[in-house]
């Protein structure tokens, strides 16, 4: 399966640049985003979709950053995404869903529990249902029972394709997952939200303290969250050949993956 790197959102907060990391993929049967960032709809009404948390992330709102757009750029049509596969519901992460009305939506169960059907008052506050008013097609998933590198708590998604994997990893959501993809010489894990900086997976490179202290703030479980710090950096000391680690957010380990560098967070170096 071919693998296009987007930036589906850049992000300006204090003494920081972000990307938001969404994976296209060309599968047998169709495309496939693993999460879908910012979308159209957030630009047309921010202040609605996006609420008091804008002035904090400061969002560039770029038509042309929208997974929507930039899958016509590649020459294909909306109507071709038939899956989308989140790791998560915060509001970065789903505001392109509303772009691709038809497409099935993938994660976790416990995900769905947290943002759309059973919120605690502390997610209420953390989501915006605005962005899934729409109606879109979900379907949730418990990964369990089967064993991915290490992670004992994966799905393969054969439904969409195979080589495609959800792996739930919660701490910074209820439901957080990581979603691992087959290219065919290498396997691409997109951490999502799990770890905000490379140097939190690589052990050398210095973390601004901005970002140690929004992950801790935005955590549903910071235990867990450190745990899931610990694992990934396990995966990346065991320096597997055919894989590589990237995120959602930080910049670097997106510009490696988009020019067709290796390496895992390591690569920034």
């Amino acid at each position: 399966m071919r693998v296009h790197h987007l930036n589906c959102g850049t992000l300006l907060p204090p003494t920081a640049r972000l990307v938001c990391h969404v994976l296209l993929v060309e599968a047998p049967n169709g495309l496939v985003l693993v999460d879908s960032g910012f979308g159209l709809h957030d630009i047309d009404d921010p202040g609605r979709r996006l609420g008091g948390s804008r002035r904090l992330l400061r969002p560039v709102l770029k038509a042309e950053e929208t997974a929507a757009r930039q899958v016509e750029a590649l020459g294909f049509r909306r109507e071709d995404v038939r899956h989308i596969v989140l790791t998560h519901f915060d509001l970065d992460h789903i505001g392109g869903l509303s772009d691709f009305p038809d497409a099935q939506v993938h994660t976790t169960a416990a995900e769905i529990r947290g943002a759309v059907t059973s919120p605690s008052r502390r997610e209420r506050n953390r989501y915006r249902p605005v962005q899934w008013a729409h109606g879109p097609k979900l379907v949730d998933h418990t990964p369990d029972g089967e064993a991915w590198r290490g992670f004992a708590a994966a799905k393969e998604l054969d439904t969409i394709a195979p080589g495609i994997v959800l792996i739930s990893l919660p701490g910074h959501t209820r439901g957080h997952a990581c979603v691992a993809v087959d290219t065919g010489d290498r396997w691409i894990l997109h951490a999502g939200d799990s770890f905000f900086h490379r140097g939190l997976v690589d052990g050398r490179t210095p973390v601004p303290r901005v970002l140690r202290a929004t992950e801790a703030l935005l955590a549903h479980d910071f235990p867990r969250v450190r745990a899931n710090h610990a694992r990934l950096a396990e995966l990346h000391r065991r320096g597997d050949a055919d894989l590589t680690i990237v995120n959602a957010h930080d910049p670097v380990l997106f510009e490696k993956a988009r020019a067709g560098h290796p390496g895992g967070p390591a690569a920034g170096r």
